[in-house]
């Protein structure tokens, strides 16, 4: 790979005013300065790459062909020029086959739009705006930056388009096979590209009710009724709306909520730890909101106890102290840019600690990477910011407190900025990473990182090939990660007591690398849901010696000695011989069964449920008579579970 130096001599030589053209066939061609754009009146681009899926009413087209391979910087945020709310798209290909390469929807000052991406040497790329949010003129800006080599133990990503696909923003199992999908929803559809165990992919376009709300700014995934279909979350700028999947996951119900909610980051999370999947969101000109499930898939609308004021952008929930009580961290920006740090205190109250843990400052950012980085057994955290070149490394101390270990950790000589921060383990070296800024941040397992610029943008992430690899969606583009000879292990928990993402249990994996952890959660960075199955890489480990799962009900499981390289799935008292809660009042017999099993301690018309080794339902119905017909099951062990209100009785029985 070439490298350069783009002076700020020869950018301010090569400014333009000329005026865009009209169509990509006509496109401007432009290179590095700054360039004037008259009132959009162009053919808008259809093929979108940021933002919602809508198509424009017009367009401006422009091509940049760079003359060696670097990093470049395009913003229609011109300093001493007024800031216009922008959206951008960025090519690679013919007119008559465009593929999204970068983009960028409101993430600059004033929503203008700022997109930092590589771009190799000869290769023409398509830069369109339109006029989704208005056709005023603006100017922008291309800039460029030196690429360094890539740090040690980098990982190469190939381009691969999934037919049908665009706009995806989340990658998410949701049809239950254990195989994260790509997922792109709109205002009347969703279109689901489902991967295939055999390799590549199935693309559909579930039509679905009108959504009062799209997922403009944020997107989210969690199973709100536990019927193995995961439903999805909307967040838009006047509100929320759900769309919950049928028992099959062929279609949608449409469920929103009156009440106004400038939604940011979205996520689904039991907030109140009854075994219910609840939904919380970031609310930008008010204080957060959250709805409460009953168990009988009724969402409550709650304002006010997770943060009462505004410029609420990006949540995550992670156990932040280790009490086995899911916590909640909102990064801020805007009006009120004091993060919050809420600690459960496990009765569904929260009590404030951003102000004794050293958080309680000015920083402004949209979303924050949460990962043990130094594998010590607890959540440490990057803020990274959005404006200004300031990002903060924070060490947990073990105790409930947070050391500032930004300074020579990478992190503080690093000036790239963005909305989306996220971190998982890309090279499976056993050292969770953060991806960020443009740049892939390679941890180097001393809270130290060395940042790779030449990786893909940030995105939906998950394993779109089942190679053990995390790859990246952008567009209908995945960035599929070319890995290495690292081992690896994919853990697939299933709740039965908890809720059956298992989302806000603590996965722990031991090997001679020592413990890593992972906390299951549904919404991370700022607007794009990443895959719920906890990931762990292995590094040059050749066995992992236990799995803990520590599950949001106060179950724990122990699986010892699982095979790796593959995906390991773990049904919450099942998988173990760990004791069952409340089985000794629910029997059932004969035990072993053949055809009928007659149970009792279990009210007539309770829901039941049975449910395979593998955490798949395979029964359920209502108790009507006391005797359960199982002769279709064939002969293996199974959870039967009887769900009486919010009360819940299991136990294990043998088919013949």
């Amino acid at each position: 790979m070439k490298h350069t130096l783009l002076t700020a001599a020869l950018i301010g030589l090569s400014g333009s005013g000329a005026m865009a053209q009209a169509t990509c066939a006509t496109a401007l061609p432009v290179s590095f300065g700054q360039h004037a754009v008259p009132a959009l009146s162009g053919t808008a681009p259809t093929v979108i790459c940021a933002g919602a899926s809508t198509v424009a009413g017009t367009g401006a087209w422009y091509t940049f062909t760079p003359a060696e391979d670097t990093t470049v910087t395009v913003s229609s945020a011109v300093i001493g020029l007024p800031f216009v709310d922008t959206r951008m798209h960025v090519y690679t290909g013919t007119c008559a086959a465009l593929t999204c390469h970068s983009g960028d929807d409101d993430s600059g000052p004033g929503y203008s739009s700022i997109a930092t991406f590589t771009v190799q040497a000869g290769v023409t790329y398509t830069i369109a705006f339109d006029s989704y949010w208005t056709n005023t003129g603006f100017s922008f800006t291309i800039t460029g930056v030196y690429i360094p080599d890539p740090p040690e133990g980098t990982v190469a990503f190939t381009t691969q388009t999934i037919p049908g696909a665009g706009g995806v923003q989340g990658v998410v199992d949701m049809n239950g096979d254990g195989l994260d999908d790509a997922v792109a929803p709109s205002g009347s559809s969703v279109t689901i590209s489902y991967q295939l165990a055999s390799g590549g992919f199935s693309t559909s376009t579930i039509i679905t009710p009108a959504a009062d709300h799209s997922a403009s700014w944020s997107f989210a995934a969690g199973d709100i009724d536990g019927n193995g279909y995961n439903d999805m979350m909307y967040g838009g700028g006047q509100g929320v709306t759900f769309m919950v999947a049928n028992s099959t996951g062929t279609a949608y119900s449409e469920v929103s909520f009156p009440q106004y909610i400038f939604s940011q980051r979205t996520n689904f999370v039991d907030v109140n730890n009854d075994g219910h999947l609840d939904s919380f969101v970031c609310h930008d000109v008010d204080a957060n909101v959250h709805f409460i499930n009953d168990g009988s898939n009724n969402l409550t609308f709650v304002q006010g106890g997770l943060g009462e004021t505004c410029g609420n952008y990006g949540s995550i929930w992670t156990d932040y102290n280790n009490d086995g009580a899911v916590d909640c961290f909102v990064a801020k920006c805007g009006c009120d840019p004091v993060d919050l740090l809420m600690r459960n205190n496990g009765n569904y109250t929260f009590t404030s600690m951003a102000a004794p843990l050293g958080l309680a400052d000015n920083h402004q950012s949209w979303s924050s990477a949460w990962g043990d980085f130094d594998n010590d057994g607890d959540m440490d955290m990057l803020i990274g910011s959005s404006s200004g070149p300031v990002h903060k490394l924070m060490s947990n101390d073990g105790d409930g407190t947070f050391t500032d270990v930004t300074a020579g950790s990478g992190m503080d000589m690093f000036t790239g900025q963005s909305i989306e921060w996220t971190a998982h383990d890309f090279n499976n070296d056993g050292y969770v990473d953060v991806l960020g800024g443009g740049a892939l941040h390679y941890n180097n397992g001393d809270m130290t990182f060395s940042s790779d610029n030449t990786a893909p943008g940030n995105g939906p992430i998950g394993d779109l090939n089942n190679d053990g690899f995390l790859d990246i969606m952008a567009g209908s583009n995945a960035r599929m990660n070319q890995g290495n000879d690292f081992n690896w292990i994919k853990i697939i928990p299933i709740g039965i007591q908890s809720n059956r993402n298992a989302i806000g249990a603590r996965i722990e994996v031991v090997s001679a690398l020592g413990t890593q952890i992972r906390d299951v959660k549904s919404g991370d960075g700022f607007a794009y849901m990443s895959t719920m199955f906890a990931h762990f890489g292995l590094g040059d480990d050749t066995a992992v010696e236990e799995v803990r799962i520590k599950w949001p009900s106060g179950l724990e499981d122990v699986i010892t000695s699982p095979a790796i390289n593959g995906t390991l799935t773990v049904t919450e008292g099942i998988s173990t011989a760990v004791a069952e809660m409340a089985a000794q009042e629910l029997l059932a017999f004969p035990n072993p069964a053949l055809d009928l099993i007659t149970v009792r301690g279990a009210a007539l018309n309770s829901m039941v449920e049975v449910f395979d080794v593998t955490g798949k339902r395979v029964l359920e119905g209502r108790l009507a008579t006391g005797v359960l017909n199982v002769g279709s099951l064939v002969p293996g062990v199974y959870q039967l579970v009887v769900r009486e209100g919010v009360a819940v009785k299991q136990m294990r029985f043998t088919k013949q």
